[in-house]
């Protein structure tokens, strides 16, 4: 028995296949298939009517709840509690009020249901007659509006107060089924939430009005972690001792991430009580050191994490700047080196719902890796080391003002850099940029080795050829130079990757004819010249045409899932779908990687 089955939407003729054990409710969500819901699969509106024509028809407490006898006898079930365990056909009722939708990640038209509820409501006061508690009084009047509530210690200490002082009529807001607050008043206009990609490098947050789907501001901040260390593995560390050492590195991020709220409240005019809800996404490490959980098994073999799934905690657990009581949500990771930064960013892309095979590769310090479409999906880390950063590079930096990004090697080297001004080093892009030019002029073989000037007199180039502590060099400038040891590190780097992509393409036995597009993820995919990538073979050989740059998808992916439940509830599902390939439990990987440090022999021309 195949370990999924075919879902069928009538009267469009939607399709899709879901492991079998998936509800009818997520199956919808993954193609877009419009199904009505308040309360995003809980049981408790009963909207989310579908009529089963063929498929399991077992009737659940919740059908019975909300459906007569004779629309049960008919076939009408409640989506989010009909179980696929075959193939399934059913009808889905037109929704007659179009919800509001937002653009986000790559060119998607998001509807704007976030996890986040606000409900007003004059409630009766009690009297002689109606001795009901405050509590039962909100829960039956928020079951009327189809949800459902859980309310915690902190938030019903203060619902007593907050009701006699507005007379009863108050809103709540809720996260899901949980209570956060009830507020004084009609208060449901002000609902905002943050979205947050936690980098090792760099944090991103994005503020964004839940009740309208737009994006109120945007800022970012370098990880205050970085004193710690500049990779994952020095900051799990320092982390090693104690709790205490724990403690401090959650301190740094979560200071890193309430500077970037004061400053996104004060830029979006927003109180941060009125904050209601943060998603974060981020590395499997940085999640771990954000939640305060020990990350070391992540950093030894067999590359354990402590979870994989999402993690809900309050803002006070960890001491974030939202609401007290606001909702933290993680989104879930994929394997120890692949986390929910990938899960986000592939969400954005929709590679998961294409019919096309699509590679993507987020290029860093650890590239993410997968390889798929709707029918299968792999995914795999690849430890490229820091020369994409422009470390390890004797002249270079990060790709700020100063920093050589593109070259063009003709009868001269001709620099582009970041601000115009005088080059002061070489990033990543603008490495990549020169050895590919040097392999294109003939003075770089497949080996990597940069040829001498005593080798190639003749070459407008020669006099750029030097040497410099017995080592061979390009100048770049009078006092930039690119030494071969620079370029063994791109080596390095590139194999790992290639190497990566060459296993996942192997396991699904394509080739690069195969792909249909290669995604190039994060700040640095964007900014590499994709005839440079293909010709060193960091990408495989496909037209440049199908290399397309997608920016930051983890942000991208966060804001979806901040805006949309239904969204969320995919990328859950997506993280669920994909296979983890571990490379360094391959034999052969060491082999794949010595093959992967030559470059193309010849200069690529397929467009």
């Amino acid at each position: 028995m195949s370990a999924t089955a075919e879902v069928r939407f009538l009267p469009g003729g939607n399709q899709t296949r879901v492991p079998r054990g998936t509800s009818l409710f997520t199956a919808a969500h993954w193609i877009g298939q419009p199904i009505e819901s308040t309360c995003g699969g809980q049981g408790t509106c009963g909207k989310c009517r579908v009529q089963i024509e063929t498929g399991g028809r077992e009737v659940s407490a919740a059908d019975r709840d909300h459906l007569s006898a004779e629309e049960l006898e008919a076939g009408w079930r409640l989506a989010c509690k009909v179980i696929v365990d075959e193939d399934t056909s059913c009808h889905t009722p037109e929704i007659l009020e179009q919800p509001r939708t937002a653009t986000t990640g790559v060119g998607r038209e998001v509807a704007v249901e976030p996890n986040i509820n606000k409900i007003y409501l004059e409630l009766d006061p009690p009297s002689d007659e109606d001795l009901r508690s405050d509590l039962e009084r909100l829960r039956q009047a928020l079951k009327i509006e189809g949800f459902g509530v859980v309310v915690e210690p902190g938030t019903l200490k203060e619902v007593p107060g907050t009701l006699r002082r507005a007379r009863f009529k108050v809103t709540a807001a809720l996260a899901g089924q949980n209570l956060i607050s009830v507020e004084t008043g009609d208060t449901t206009k002000s609902l905002f939430g943050v979205a947050f990609d936690v980098g090792t490098t760099t944090v991103v947050g994005t503020l964004i009005d839940l009740a309208t789907g737009e994006v109120r501001a945007v800022d970012s901040a370098l990880n205050r972690q970085a004193v710690f260390g500049g990779d994952v593995i020095s900051r799990i560390a320092y982390t090693m001792p104690g709790e205490g050492q724990r403690r401090e590195m959650q301190q740094a991020v979560v200071e890193t991430m309430n500077w970037i709220l004061a400053r996104l409240c004060d830029t979006a005019g927003v109180e941060s009580d009125s904050l209601y809800e943060t998603v974060v996404v981020g590395n499997c490490t940085m999640l771990h050191l954000f939640l305060g959980v020990e990350a070391r098994p992540i950093s030894v073999a067999p590359f354990v994490p402590a979870f994989r799934e999402s993690v809900t905690v309050s803002a006070a657990h960890v001491g974030l700047d939202i609401h007290p009581h606001g909702s933290i949500e993680t989104l879930p990771v994929i394997g120890a080196y692949v986390g929910a930064d990938t899960v986000a960013g592939l969400h954005a892309t929709g590679l998961a719902r294409q019919g096309d095979l699509w590679l993507f590769i987020d290029v860093g310090t650890n590239s993410e890796i997968a390889l798929g479409s709707q029918d299968r999906l792999l995914a795999t880390s690849a430890p490229a080391g820091p020369a994409f950063e422009g470390s390890c590079i004797r002249a270079g930096m990060a790709a700020t003002t100063g920093a050589i990004e593109h070259v063009v090697l003709g009868d001269s080297v001709i620099l582009g850099v970041v601000g115009g001004g005088t080059a002061q080093g070489i990033c990543g892009s603008g490495l990549i940029d020169t050895v590919a030019q040097l392999l294109g002029a003939g003075l770089l073989d497949a080996t990597g080795r940069l040829s001498a000037r005593a080798e190639v007199p003749e070459h407008p180039l020669a006099e750029q050829l030097v040497e410099q502590n017995e080592e061979r060099c390009l100048a770049l400038t009078d006092d930039l130079r690119l030494t071969q040891r620079d370029i063994r590190e791109l080596q390095s780097a590139k194999s790992s990757v290639a190497t990566g992509v060459r296993v996942l393409m192997e396991h699904l036995g394509v080739g690069p004819e195969d792909l249909g597009a290669v995604l190039l993820a994060g700040s640095f995919g964007s900014s590499i010249d994709p005839a440079s990538a293909r010709d060193i073979g960091l990408v495989p050989n496909v037209p440049l045409e199908r290399i397309r740059f997608v920016g930051n998808v983890a942000a991208e992916g966060a804001k979806m899932t901040l805006l949309s439940f239904r969204e969320r509830q995919v990328a859950h599902d997506l993280a669920r779908r994909v296979e983890y390939v571990e490379l360094s439990t391959r034999p052969d990987f060491n082999d794949l990687f010595v093959e992967g440090l030559m470059f193309p022999e010849e200069k690529v021309r397929t467009g």
